[in-house]
Formats: C-alpha cells, structure tokens, sequence
C-alpha cells in the first residue's frame, strides 16, 4: 500500500511560454510504493511537467515540493549517440558517474542484462537498450523513479514485459515511479493511479475511474476505453528481441 506522505509533489503548477499557458493549475504527487502514469495526447504539457518536476525548469506559477529524503533516478524521452562511437554499456553506465564494476554489473542483472556488459551501446535492440538506462538510473539508488516514455522503441511484448519489470522494482524497492506514456493499451494495468494531462489535469484517479471519464473519452475516443483496460497474460516467455524463448499451453493474451 502506498504511503501518502508524497515523495515529489507539484500544486498549481503553470509554466507559461509566448503570452499563454502551456501548463496552468496542475496537481500531481507521487508517493512510496506508487506507480503513477502521465498520459495525454501530444503537446499536452506531460514533457514540461517531468521538466518542473526535476527541477529543470522553474514553474512560472504554483509550487513543487521534494520530501526531504526524496531521490530521484530518471530515465529520459529521447538519448542519441553516435553509432560510430566505440561506446561499450559498461562505459555508457558510467560516463558522468564512476561506479564500481560490481554495482554496475548488479543494475544491469537487476534488468536481466547483465550479459551485455561488454556489448557496444550501438549493436543494442530498442528493450536492450530502455533496460541499459533503467539500470543507469537504478544506480543512484532512487526512492522515486521518473521515466520519460520508458518503452519507446520497444515492441508490443517487450512492452508488457518491461512494465513487469518496473513493476518488480516497486515492489523490491520500495520507490515509487511516474511514468510518461501514450500507450493506453498496456500501460493502464499496470500503474496504480492516472493523471490524464491536457495543459490542465483533465482528471485523475484509478485507471477503471479515468477511462470512464468523459474527458478521457473525449481526448482519446469512445474505443480507446476499451482498450485501455485490457490486461495481457504471460504463459509465455519473450526474449529481449521480443521472440517467443518458450511457449505455454494456453493462449498468449487475456482479458480482464
């Protein structure tokens, strides 16, 4: 059960740009054990949001409050490198902050890819490489976790499973997690609460409570409820290029 003493809490938060509002009056908090999904359509604000939140960029109004043991690991949107860099991933894991072999090595089993110590950053598929950087961020030990489209470059089974693997953290951990995504399709089992975003906090509340709302509706379309809330059961399991590594005897997908 999550705490409510928050980790990372914004009230009224408003970021102004060119004369106008692109985030105004916005309300969101992340406690312990809290896995809290940021979704709304694009230019919706969820980017700047994050930005306020790490302290990146200072809010024009309103206010953000860290707890005071509150420390943050993040995984960012978008991360380029130059494919003809010679950059292994165990370079990459340390390149603003040294750490040990063995901490190194342990994030990354931690993401079940230990085994691509070595591998060059550039020869990673799209899960490798989103499980490199949250092994990168679990490094600094974080109590909350801010990820910023986590599964980008991911495929769909890759996806389910890399939630699971968010989800595993909480539950080890103990941190909570804001998430950033536009994925309704899985993401929505897998968070505890739903902050659908549009400049303004459209509504808020359990994933069953956001897609029946008429906001949600309205933003997203009558069909995407239904989909929203779909849950995929693993009888199965995936490699991380997303091939099937072993089959089950039921049907791969389920509804609940």
């Amino acid at each position: 059960m999550a705490s409510r003493n928050p980790l990372i809490e914004a009230c009224a938060a408003g970021v102004r740009r060119g004369g106008r509002w692109i985030l105004h009056d916005v309300d969101i908090e992340v406690a312990p054990e809290e896995v809290v999904t940021l979704i709304g359509p694009n230019g919706a604000g969820k980017t700047t949001l994050v930005r306020v939140l790490l302290g990146l960029l200072k809010p024009d109004a309103g206010t953000v409050r860290r707890g005071e043991a509150a420390s943050i690991g993040y995984v960012p949107q978008r991360v380029h490198f130059d494919p003809t860099l010679p950059l292994t991933v165990e370079r990459l894991m340390s390149l603003t902050d040294r750490r040990p072999v063995e901490a190194v090595a342990g994030a990354l089993e931690e993401t079940a890819v230990g085994h691509l110590i070595t591998a060059r950053v550039s020869d990673l598929s799209g899960g490798e490489f989103q499980r490199v950087l949250l092994a990168r961020a679990l490094m600094r030990l974080p109590n909350l976790l801010i990820l910023d489209e986590p599964v980008q470059g991911v495929d769909y089974t890759g996806e389910a499973e890399l939630y699971e693997l968010i989800g595993g953290i909480v539950e080890r951990r103990g941190c909570g997690v804001l998430m950033v995504s536009h994925d309704l399709h899985i993401v929505m089992a897998s968070t505890d609460r739903v902050v659908c975003l549009n400049r303004h906090v459209c509504c808020t509340g359990a994933p069953e409570e956001v897609v029946a709302h008429d906001e949600f509706r309205r933003l997203f379309g009558p069909n995407a409820a239904a989909a929203a809330v779909y849950r995929h059961i693993h009888d199965h399991v995936h490699d991380l290029a997303g091939e099937v590594a072993r089959a089950g005897e039921r049907g791969a997908d389920g509804a609940g």
